[in-house]
């Protein structure tokens, strides 16, 4: 398959062990410990991380520079923004495993009603992983403004 985008940057990482492993990025930036939790029937080891918390962690800075982004190119100032991203995982009725993604962002700058415009914006036509995760994952995006 043929990329549909124009490449700027590439990141690679390995995993050996899947959810009870290692992850690492090849430049070392990113390197954890994984186990998967004692609610997942796992042994939960203190310290370690999940998938979902590098996704959570990589879909909220995303979607905060989106968000700065938009808020840019509508003359607006977002970069205090503070983005929480939940995301959540659990049985889907079809099989298999799914996640749920809430995004939350604040910013006591802006009004609540500009910074929804702003941030549908950013979901809608910016952030990667929103694009990504479009019409396979639940993503809901609340907001807190002025």
């Amino acid at each position: 398959m043929i990329s549909p985008i124009k490449t700027l940057v590439t990141i690679t990482a390995s995993s050996t062990g899947g959810r009870n492993g290692h992850s690492a990025t090849e430049d070392g930036i990113v390197s954890v410990d994984l186990s998967v939790p004692k609610a997942m029937g796992g042994p939960g080891k203190p310290g370690t991380a999940t998938p979902e918390h590098l996704f959570a962690a990589g879909y909220a800075a995303c979607f905060g520079g989106a968000l700065d982004f938009v808020a840019k190119s509508h003359k607006k100032d977002a970069s205090k923004a503070t983005t929480t991203c939940s995301v959540s995982i659990g049985p889907r009725e079809a099989g298999g495993f799914g996640l749920a993604v809430k995004l939350h962002v604040v910013d006591r700058s802006l009004p609540t009603a500009e910074l929804q415009a702003l941030a549908n914006e950013a979901h809608e036509k910016i952030c990667p992983y929103s694009h990504a995760t479009r019409d396979n994952v639940a993503v809901e995006v609340t907001v807190e403004g002025a």
